[in-house]
Parts: C-alpha cells; structure tokens; sequence
C-alpha cells in the first residue's frame, strides 16, 4: 500500500499544480476585469496665475485625458485670475472634453478668469470657506487698478451667459459677476424662484407684478457677485460643499474609481518660471546687445544678450504664442545688428534696422495676434501693455548699459589686472606731469579711432590711448581732454558748448 501511494503522489501534485495554475489566471483574469471597469477620474490642478503657461499646461492635460471618453474631470480651481484670452483659451478646451464630464472643486478661490474657467465645467463643487466671482476686467495705470468700460464688459458677459445656458446657471447672476452696475433681484412667481436684473422687474407688466410673492436683492448696484461656497449653493451654482474630492465623489454616488492626477512635468514649470522673468531676460539680452555694439569685436555681452532673449523667444513658442514668423524677424534682426558690428563702422540704418525687427518679433511673440480684433477689445490692452514692456526694455537697458560701461567695466579692468606687483603703490604720482604724459586737461584733439568707448586720440601731435566718458565718439572728431585719472585720458567730444 505504501509503495502504491508513492508511485501516485506525482500525478496528484501535478493535479493539484494544475488547479492552482487555473485558479490564479481566473482570478488574475477576474482583477484585469474588475480593474478596467473602474471610473478614471482626473485630477488637474487650475492654480495660480491664468496665464499663457496654465493655458499650455491644461491645453496638453485636457487633450491627454479626451483620450479617455468614460473618464471624468475634475479641475482642482485655486487663482486669482489673469489674462482674459488665456481664460478664454482654457474655456475651449475645457468645452471640447467629450461628453462634458467635467466638475470645477474650487479647493481655496476662483477668481476672475478662474471664475470663468470653473463656471466651463459641467458642475461647480466648492469646499467650505471658499469663494468664486468678481470677474470684473481691470487694468493698472498709474492711479491704480481701474475697471474698463462696457466695450470691455460686453464679450464677457456674453461668454458668461453662453456658459450659464449651456451648463444650466441663472444667466442674470453670471453677469453681475462682470458688471458692478447691475441690481438684481431674487422674485418668487407663481411659487418660481426667478433672478431679474432691475431693468427687466421695472419693464414687468402690472400683471407679473402682482404675482409676485416675495422679491429681495440680491446683488446691489456698486457691487460684484463673489459667493462663498453656501451662497454659491443657494443660489443655483454649486451643487455641493465637500471637504475633499473624495467626498465629493462618494455623494455623487461614484464608489468605485481610480484618481489620476496630472502635474506639470518639468518643461511646463520651467515655462512659467521663464513668463514670470522675462521682462528682465529681456532687459538684459538688449543691453548685451546695445554694449557689445560699443565695443570692437563680439565677446561675453553679445553671447549673454542672446541667450537672454533666446530663453524669452523659446518660452513664448511652447507657450503656442511665437511662431516662426517671429523667428525670421529676430532672427533678420540679428543678423542687421551683426553687420553693423563687423562690416560697417558705427551706428547707422543696419544698426537701427536690427533693433526695430527684434522689437517687432518679441512684441509679436508676446501676443497670438498680430493687429487687435475690435471685437475683442482686450486684445488692444494686450498689445499696449506688450509695447510698454519691449520699450521698456529698451529704455531700461540702454540706461543699464550705459552705468556698466561708465563704472563696473573700468573697475573690473582695474581689479583684474594680472601682476607682478610692487608693495609699494604709486599714489602720490601725477599721471598729468609733464614727465609722465605730453598732454594736459583742457587740450584739444582729433579721434584717431572709434571710441566705443575706449580708443586712441591725436593730440599736441602725439597719438595716445583714450577713453570716452561713457559717449559713442567717431573716428576724426574733434575731442577735448576733461580729466586725467591715473594712467587714463579722459576725453570727451569737443562742441561749442564746451568751447564756450
């Protein structure tokens, strides 16, 4: 019997081997099955400033999670607002998302154009103590913000009330949050709870009057719509306050589900950190330019100053704002700019032809058109504001420039100076003595070179070394030495005002 058993123990533990094998794949089946029937859900963070970065950023998240049709998306909504076109590109997308499931948490505020973004999605859920509204368009100017006009007003309240029909919102309410002269008020007729601006209650017939069981205000003249999350509830926007996403989707009843969260890879951030400093990227890249101008030869300035603006230009195209016609008028602009500095002596139409170009191309870049729209008004704003900023720029860095070549450049000579050294120094010399140097304050002179700003000046018939104060001097114009520091001439260009 024992020799019997042993002889079928290896057929029984290849049937029970057997059994296992078939277990695990069914049940490995079975999870493959129960997995994939799971709702996705999408976590996208809408946070900080609406910006042409936060539109490239949810642009590449939204088309990422439209590849899911079953999937649900739940913008996570934390800005103060920003840039109307941006908010109004981020709407498209978010309106393109198959099916509409889309949900707005507002996790800490929404607004302005986040209001605008939140009020796309299909639902509103807010958490408590947070707030939405106050989507009025302002712009800065020296007194300060100032809200714009009707011109400005009217294609967001249209947007407003496209979004409120389409996503079941009392269209009235949606335009108090642009417009601050606006009354309205909350009537109940025929037991209906209605919102009617004060406009359309006073054009009521008597008869719609008398209907009218209760009636109160709900936003006064002067003022903007802002809800908190049980105001937003009362009144038609939120369908619930949550404490988090989850409990928002165990209520609406979605038990089995998988959270995907979508971050902004590395690019993106890097992106948005460029935005925020290219004002100063910019500044900068022109005053390498303007200095590696001034001065013979190409060197660090004029390598700085294209990195400079290559970052500002790089960033604008992922952004989807530059393209390559921007490109080509940088691009023509350098290369003028190029020519002026190695073929053509001084400063003349290539010169200023190359910085016209670059001025055009990263103002351009800063913009996805090209002349104002007069039926976007804002766009106008846009391109005074991008203006002011290339200008600026400009202004800014010719003065920067000018401090660099007057004072750092001359001290960093001094300091870099390679030795040997005495111990003792020589401050007691007199540069100016006749023993030392044939020329003296006052004397006048020719420039033998371009001073750009250092060159070298004819005077009392004897040519020596020369640096300008901080002037652009052409070669063969009259100079007139105004001080001798050191081991320096200093020469400036000789006018009659001087001569006077």
């Amino acid at each position: 019997m024992n020799a019997s058993s042993r002889k079928k123990n290896p057929f029984s533990l290849l049937l029970i081997l057997t059994a296992i094998l078939i277990w695990a794949w069914a049940g490995l089946l079975h999870s493959q099955e129960t997995g994939s029937s799971r709702q996705k859900v999408y976590l996208v963070p809408a946070a900080g400033t609406v910006d042409p970065g936060m539109a490239a950023f949810l642009e590449r998240a939204l088309t990422d999670t439209a590849k899911d049709p079953d999937a649900l998306v739940i913008l996570d909504m934390d800005t103060f607002g920003g840039r109307v076109d941006s908010a109004f590109e981020i709407v498209d997308h978010v309106l393109n998302i198959p099916k509409g499931k889309t949900i707005a948490y507002v996790s800490k505020k929404a607004i302005s154009a986040g209001a605008l973004i939140a009020l796309a999605c299909r639902e509103l859920v807010m958490r408590p103590q947070t707030t939405i509204g106050d989507v009025a368009p302002i712009i800065y100017s020296n007194e300060g913000p100032k809200m714009m006009g009707e011109k400005f007003q009217s294609p967001i309240r249209a947007k407003f009330r496209s979004l409120a029909k389409r996503n079941g919102y009392p269209e009235t309410l949606t335009e108090a949050m642009v417009t601050a002269d606006m009354t309205v008020y909350e009537v109940v007729i025929d037991g209906e709870k209605q919102y009617m601006d004060k406009v359309t209650y006073e054009d009521l017939p008597e008869s719609e009057k008398e209907k009218i069981t209760t009636k109160r205000t709900v936003v006064a003249e002067g003022e903007l719509l802002t809800m908190d999350d049980v105001e937003a509830r009362e009144l038609g926007f939120s369908k619930m306050s949550a404490d988090t996403i989850e409990e928002m989707l165990s209520r609406m009843g979605i038990e089995d589900y998988e959270i995907v969260k979508i971050e902004e890879v590395w690019s993106e951030t890097f992106v948005r950190l460029i935005n925020s400093i290219a004002p100063i990227l910019m500044m900068i890249g022109l005053a390498g330019l303007y200095m590696e101008l001034q001065a013979p030869g190409f060197g660090l300035p004029g390598i700085v100053g294209i990195i400079c603006l290559g970052l500002v230009f790089f960033n604008q195209y992922l952004v989807g704002l530059a393209n390559y016609t921007e490109l080509m008028l940088i691009t023509l602009g350098l290369l003028a700019m190029g020519y002026e500095i190695f073929v053509l002596p001084g400063f003349g139409i290539a010169g200023f032809t190359g910085i016209g170009l670059i001025s055009i191309g990263m103002i351009l870049s800063f913009q996805d058109f090209v002349l104002p729209d007069p039926e976007l008004p804002w766009q106008f704003e846009i391109l005074v504001r991008n203006l002011t900023l290339v200008l600026g720029s400009f202004v800014s860095a010719f003065v920067g420039s000018l401090f660099v070549m007057r004072y750092v450049f001359p001290s960093l000579s001094a300091i870099t100076k390679e030795g040997p050294y005495l111990a003792a120094n020589l401050r007691t010399s007199r540069a100016d003595s006749e023993e030392t140097i044939l020329v003296r304050i006052g004397d006048s002179g020719m420039a033998e070179t371009f001073l750009r700003p250092s060159g070298k000046v004819r005077v009392r018939g004897e040519t020596v070394d020369a640096i300008s104060e901080g002037e652009f001097i052409e070669r063969g114009s009259p100079i007139k030495i105004i001080a001798l520091k050191g081991n320096r001439v200093i020469v400036a260009p000789e006018t009659e005002d001087r001569n006077g």
